[in-house]
């Protein structure tokens, strides 16, 4: 395959014409640019114009590609070219280029050559072209083509045209009942977020940005006993509301369990067993100040590690396990035997120890009202009070369950324990498995088919746990765990990271579907975008790093992560909703997103500057102010947004940097 391309003039065409030839070798052919989507990859000629020059229409061809059926895509009519192929397409050229002979436009061509047995890797040649007045093309070509330029633009003015009078017609009935239509299920993709990277966010909001002084404005703020008293009142009422947030929700069950069998129970038994609860939860509150002390860890860190998540997805489906009674969890008063009766026993201290302890877990992706803010207050401060804060957030998750242990009389309206409960418990083990499938949801991709994997080497082991327990024999029981123990770890090591074998690993599936990711990656990059677009008008558009002039940009920064179920809460009940929209078109706001879900160091850097280790953060950069940002954590309503910009005020810089301006 050799590619030729020229610039040329060719009669009845009003503008100088790009020329593309391909020669395809006797018994090869390519594919056409129009090549639908599941079959072979289409053919891509992308071109890079210098400044003042573009591509005025699409590019038209001869000949026409023959069309037929392939036996590798029975579903798709392949279209193909064989031999020699033109490519031709008008060019605009505004005043100030130049002498039009001195002219050179650059570009490049990807094609996948096929024979009737087997195809090569898709290729990319680059061409230049310059003009001449004699190309080295046929007369017929030539003719062919300037017939199939001109049908090209009559068909386009009379597309225009048409639109035009249907629109005046109908007085724009039919446009503003189009609009209503995509504003429905297209909605969330109004908003035209680029991804953040400190370069881009840098480049937009200017050279007057400085980290230093952004944490001065920021972090000015009283270290008295009183602020230290006010923030810990507001971690304290963030952690009540915490027990009503989405992520606690899915074991609601664990505690509805607790509170029935304690219904049955004294006074004193019911509190101690509420008091242990709690301990379980602020142990785990205390752990997490530790490593928010020593290691930097924010409130929700610990799921942007892949181990984490998937140890939480296993203990998760044990659990899960556990209440559609394939096995019987060794804790004494641990829901989760499969019978009644034994529901109904007392729960035991372990058990409410243990379920406080998942409990807490479960609850970290998620950030209430209140909480965000005297969370990220405290991380500025001395470790003491980092301690002290986080332990108030603790007490206030735990306030509730310590309540009912004094008060039992407050759950005196729930039903006695008995066969009823066992339907209850089942109906809880399909809600925990929900979870797991949440999880899965913000699990890396390569990481979810060996997770799915260990998934079913867990339940292969309960099952044998719990059939060696029906006989009673303890020596039994005792050689189950061992060889259930040792099957789960064998299976985590075929599933991760594999077996050391002689220079050699056997196993680590997840090396396996990383190397299938990138081949996917690659092979839908070449076949649905290729090196660029099949016709770039606009030649070197603003990426958003470095060309265009810097700065001048109001800019919104929305902190977010897949695990954060407050974030997605927020940025669909707020963010997309249309006052907010509207007020961000109207405003010309460059909207970026902070991925945090995997580890992302350049957002975590951002986060740090803002004094914050946690999600949802939204922080709005005043054109020309870039360090007197308004930020929100935690939670943010509408009304929030809407006076924030209309305090921040419009981008003063005209130029649409990268993927546009918001609306």
């Amino acid at each position: 395959m050799k590619v030729e391309a020229y610039i040329t003039r060719l009669p009845e065409v009003e503008r100088p014409v790009l020329v593309v030839k391909a020669v395809v070798e006797p018994g090869w052919h390519i594919y056409s640019l129009t090549q639908g989507p599941g079959g072979p990859v289409p053919t891509k000629i992308s071109v890079l114009a210098p400044e003042r020059v573009r591509l005025a229409s699409r590019l038209v061809v001869f000949p026409d590609p023959e069309t037929h059926r392939e036996a590798a895509f029975p579903d798709v009519l392949v279209e193909s070219h064989e031999g020699t192929v033109h490519w031709a397409g008008e060019l605009e050229i505004n005043s100030g280029v130049g002498d039009l002979r001195d002219l050179v436009v650059e570009g490049s061509f990807l094609a996948q050559p096929c024979d009737a047995s087997s195809c090569l890797p898709p290729r990319t040649q680059r061409f230049s072209a310059r003009f001449t007045e004699n190309p080295p093309i046929e007369k017929e070509v030539l003719k062919e083509l300037v017939k199939r330029l001109q049908a090209a633009v009559t068909q386009g003015s009379r597309e225009e045209s048409t639109r035009g009078s249907t629109e005046e017609a109908e007085g724009g009935i039919k446009s503003r009942d189009q609009h209503k239509e995509l504003a429905g299920p297209r909605e969330v993709e109004l908003l035209p977020w680029q991804p953040f990277s400190l370069e881009r966010f840098k480049h937009l909001v200017g050279p007057e940005f400085n980290p230093d002084q952004l944490k001065i404005t920021l972090f000015n703020q009283s270290s008295s006993i009183w602020y230290l008293v006010l923030q810990m009142a507001a971690g304290f009422l963030g952690g009540i509301l915490l027990n009503v947030m989405p992520c606690v929700l899915p074991v609601i069950g664990l505690k509805l369990f607790a509170f029935m069998q304690q219904a049955g129970e004294s006074r004193w038994k019911a509190f101690w067993l509420n008091v242990w609860y709690s301990i379980g939860l602020l142990s785990v509150f205390a752990l997490l100040a530790g490593l928010a002390i020593t290691l930097q860890f924010g409130w929700g860190h610990l799921f942007r590690l892949a181990g984490f998540n998937v140890v939480m997805a296993a203990v998760v489906f044990a659990m899960a396990l556990a209440f559609l009674g394939i096995w019987t969890i060794p804790i004494p008063g641990f829901v989760g035997s499969g019978r009644a009766a034994e529901l109904a026993e007392k729960e035991g201290v372990l058990g409410a120890f243990f379920k406080g302890v998942f409990t807490t877990f479960l609850a970290t992706p998620c950030t209430g009202p209140f909480m965000g803010s005297a969370l990220a207050w405290a991380f500025t401060q001395p470790p003491l009070t980092v301690f002290l804060v986080f332990m108030s957030v603790g007490l206030g998750m735990a306030s509730p369950y310590l309540v009912v242990g004094l008060f039992p009389e407050l759950i005196r309206f729930l039903p006695k324990p008995g066969p009823w409960m066992e339907v209850f418990e089942r109906i809880m083990g399909f809600v925990l498995l929900g979870t797991v499938l949440f999880i899965l949801t913000f699990l890396d991709w390569p990481y979810i088919v060996p997770t799915v994997g260990l998934l079913f080497a867990i339940w292969a082991a309960c099952w044998w746990v719990e059939r060696a327990a029906m006989t009673g024999i303890t020596l039994r029981k005792v050689r189950a765990w061992v060889g259930a123990v040792g099957f789960v770890a064998l299976a985590w090591l075929l599933l991760f990271p594999g077996i050391p074998v002689q220079e050699r690993r056997i196993g680590g599936l997840l090396r396996v579907m990383e190397a299938r990711l990138r081949e996917r990656v690659q092979e839908l990059a070449l076949r649905e975008l290729g090196p660029q677009s099949e016709i770039s008008p606009i030649a070197n558009q603003s990426s958003g790093n470095s060309s265009g002039k810097s700065g001048g940009y109001t800019v919104l920064v929305d902190c977010t992560a897949d695990w954060c179920l407050t974030c997605k809460t927020l940025e669909a009940t707020v963010l997309n909703s249309r006052p907010v929209r509207d007020a961000l078109r109207d405003n010309r706001v460059v909207l970026l997103k902070a991925d945090w879900t995997h580890e992302a160091p350049e957002v975590t850097q951002f986060l740090k500057w803002l004094g914050f280790q946690q999600v949802p953060v939204i922080a709005i950069f005043p054109a020309g102010r870039p360090n007197e940002p308004i930020i929100f954590t935690g939670w943010y309503t509408q009304k929030d947004i809407l006076r924030a910009l209309q305090e921040a005020g419009p981008s003063r810089n005209m130029e649409v940097p990268g993927g546009g301006l918001a609306g």
